[in-house]
This record gives C-alpha cells, structure tokens and sequence, in this order.
C-alpha cells in the first residue's frame, strides 16, 4: 500500500458492505488506514474486507445494527480492541422506504428509515465521540446525507427526505457541541449515485443514463469512488478549519 493521507490511522465505515460504504472503505485502505466495516450482514462485509486485503490493507468485518446502542458501541469497541484507535468514522447505514405518497406510507416503512437513518447516526456518533474526545488527537466524523432532504425533495420521499434532512442538522449542531473536544464532524450528501438504489422500478442502467444525461447538468449521475473522494477530503487534515458543513456531490441537480 501506498503511503498516505490516513497511514497509521484507523477508519469505521458503517453500511459498508456495498455501495458507497464499500467505495469509502475501499479508498481509506488505498491511503493506509486501517479500516472497519460494519453492517448488518456478514457475506458483503467480509467482500468488503477480502477486497481490502487482496489490495495489501488492513481490515475488520464487524456485524452490528447501528439502530441498538449497544451495537453501536460495540462497533466503536472493536475497532479500538483491533486496531488501537478510531480516529475517522463515516456514518454511511442507511435504507430508504418509499416511491409511494405519504398517505400511502406505512407506520412500520417510516420507523425503519428514522430508526437507521437518524437513530442510527445518533447513536453511532455519540459512541464515536465518546471515544475520539479521549484521544490527544481527537478524531473526525462524516455523516453521510442525501441531497433529498434540506437540499431537495421529490414525491415518493417524503419520509426519506425528512430523515437525511436530520441527519444534516444533527451534523452541524454536534459539530458545534464537539469541536473544541478535538471532534470535527462534518456532512456529505449525495445526489443520485451508480448504486441501484438510483434505478427506478424496471429501469435498466442504461435507461437511466440516458435520463440523467438530460436531467442532470453534468450530464451523468456520479460514480461512488467520486463520493468516497469527498468523504476522504473532508476526514482528511486537508479539511482541518471545515466543521459542520454539509458538502454536496450530486452533478450540479441542486445548483
């Protein structure tokens, strides 16, 4: 491995069994962390993890559900038993329940995306903040959001939207609260990305290329390794003065 930006430093990624998870553990390995995925289920973890060290990094699979504080704390401990330290988190978990109007929401689609999708960052931060304020060198955390939610909203997301916009106040006010315990905590929200989660019902990839080449003004939906780049950027020292922002990566639909 190539030494660089997180040598020597230890990452947990939660969600990070596919998707934008996988793509930020993937790129913290690249640059020397030690890195910790977390999930639900154990097959994509270990993917995860293997793909990591096929590469020549270090790397813990870890199951958990981040909605259970105990989980959640769990997770912080392992990373700190394996490797020593957490000094970077990304809050990445997180489902989305909807295509339907509210009025057609389920009681239970709605506790699930409050439960993972706010609960679950809640609870992970405050395990995580716990740890790194205790550290001479503190730690930094990136939550990450949607552009559905303070930035945008579409119909069929209403409750999705309301979640991620959560996470983007939650962000701002515990960077506020923990800043001076050497804790930067900062935000990146996604607009549509290369996972299905951006297909609509029956669409092909190449359906949807051909939608967002129309729709989006950069004329394409972004690659998870480009959300991981933001991520990295903001957890890195690069970023040391940037504190409670929420940072947009979403092909200029929001601009």
């Amino acid at each position: 491995m190539t030494t660089a930006r997180f040598t020597g430093r230890t990452a947990l990624v939660t969600g990070g069994g596919s998707g934008i998870g996988r793509a930020v553990a993937l790129a913290f390995a690249a640059e020397g962390a030690n890195v910790v995925v977390a999930g639900r289920r154990q097959e994509p973890l270990d993917g995860t993890v293997t793909l990591i060290e096929a590469a020549g990094g270090k790397a813990l699979a870890v199951t958990g559900d981040v909605s259970r504080a105990a989980d959640a704390e769990a997770l912080v401990a392992a990373a700190v038993d394996h490797f020593g330290s957490l000094d970077v988190a990304v809050n990445n978990a997180g489902v989305f329940r909807g295509g339907a109007p509210l009025a057609e929401l389920s009681e239970e689609d709605w506790h699930t995306q409050l439960d993972i999708n706010v609960t679950g960052v809640f609870l992970a931060l405050r395990a995580e903040i716990r740890r790194m304020r205790t550290q001479p060198s503190g730690g930094a955390i990136v939550n990450i959001a949607s552009t559905f939610g303070v930035h945008t909203r579409h119909p069929g997301a209403a409750a999705y939207a309301a979640s991620k916009a959560a996470v983007s106040v939650l962000t701002r006010g515990a960077a506020l609260d923990h800043i001076r315990d050497g804790v930067r905590i900062n935000a990146v929200s996604p607009g549509a990305v290369d996972t299905p989660m951006s297909l609509r019902p029956g669409e092909t990839e190449t359906d949807r290329a051909e939608r967002t080449k129309a729709a989006l003004p950069l004329g394409r939906i972004s690659a998870t390794e480009e959300v991981a780049a933001a991520v990295l950027h903001m957890a890195s020292d690069a970023a040391a003065s940037t504190v409670g922002t929420d940072l947009v990566v979403d092909s200029g639909a929001t601009a």
